[in-house]
């Protein structure tokens, strides 16, 4: 059965602690670039519905395949130009199948995390056991193929089951991005008792629901992040501890009627002297060290949160 609870308790915005990051940075960045593979005759993420469900699709299929032979290619090229952090969530069957790009990121220090075994496939209905071994076999593809261990996780399209962050933490992940309901990272409780972390992630500052769910203009795009950013970056003044993202596809800003509204996204949200530039690895170090223990401790339980007057008790 399905927990009737998120793994994580109630804390208003405006009852946080005022934290700066490394060197009295007041808003940290970051990129997430989804680096997926998909599977031939599943229907997924598409262009359009009317050829999705077909057993062979090229136009879909072939849509989303361009990102990795050529739209990750022209997205590198803007990102290496304004020299931003990256967190790579990385499908472990993306990781076998496309070494040029693992390549490509290692070269560049890029934090990898995992995201599930192909976006053709949710992470749902498993078992205990089979989502065990299925974490397992994702953590130690990707160590594999990057060299590093992955300590983040992502679920395709943000899924997990009951079960996922519990097993995450038990197998040595230490924080995930799927549970997007703050600016700000945030303890997550797990059955270890383990430290474990929320970082910010964006389904709105997000290529995806931007051009394929609402098909806005590439233009449009653009003036969303340099809104959110602004928007961080003003507020962090008065209280720090936000953390900014952009989230990128390559077979969406990898083509080329979208190559110069990215590079003018990345412009826009780079080289702010009051901004901490830093990969999710570093953030969730970050807060690992200074804040989760003292948040975990300070959150109030809803035994400890204090009932108005005037609310009548059931």
């Amino acid at each position: 059965m399905a927990s009737s609870q998120p793994p994580y308790r109630h804390w208003p915005g405006n009852d946080r602690p005022a934290r700066t990051f490394p060197g009295g940075k007041t808003l940290a960045c970051y990129v997430a670039v989804n680096i997926e593979h998909f599977h031939l005759g599943r229907p997924a993420t598409s262009r359009t519905a009317v050829t999705a469900a077909l057993p062979v699709d090229p136009l879909n299929y072939g849509w989303r395949d361009y990102g990795v032979r050529v739209g990750f290619w022209r997205m590198l090229r803007e990102l290496d130009r304004f020299d931003l952090p990256v967190s790579v969530l990385l499908n472990a069957d993306a990781a076998t199948r496309y070494p040029e790009i693992v390549g490509a990121g290692r070269d560049r220090g890029w934090a990898f995390l995992g995201h599930g075994r192909t976006n053709s496939q949710l992470w749902t209905g498993l078992s205990a056991k089979a989502e065990r071994t299925a974490l397992t076999e994702v953590r130690d593809i990707l160590s594999a193929t990057t060299g590093s261990v992955p300590r983040g996780w992502l679920g395709p399209a943000l899924t997990e089951t009951e079960h996922t962050v519990d097993l995450l933490a038990e197998l040595g992940f230490q924080y995930s991005l799927d549970w997007i309901a703050d600016d700000m990272p945030f303890p997550i409780e797990v059955a270890s008792g383990v430290p474990f972390a929320s970082v910010p992630y964006s389904i709105e500052i997000n290529d995806i629901p931007v051009f394929v769910d609402q098909g806005l203009p590439p233009a449009a795009f653009t003036e969303m992040v340099v809104d959110q950013f602004e928007t961080l970056r003003a507020e962090s003044h008065r209280h720090p501890g936000a953390v900014f993202s952009i989230s990128l596809h390559p077979f969406l800003v990898g083509q080329p009627f979208r190559a110069r509204h990215l590079a003018a996204a990345l412009e826009a949200i780079s080289d702010r002297t009051e901004v901490w530039y830093a990969n999710t690895d570093e953030i969730a170090d970050w807060y690992l060290a200074v804040g989760h223990d003292d948040d975990r401790r300070s959150i109030p339980t809803p035994s400890e949160i204090p009932v108005p007057a005037n609310t009548i008790r059931q």
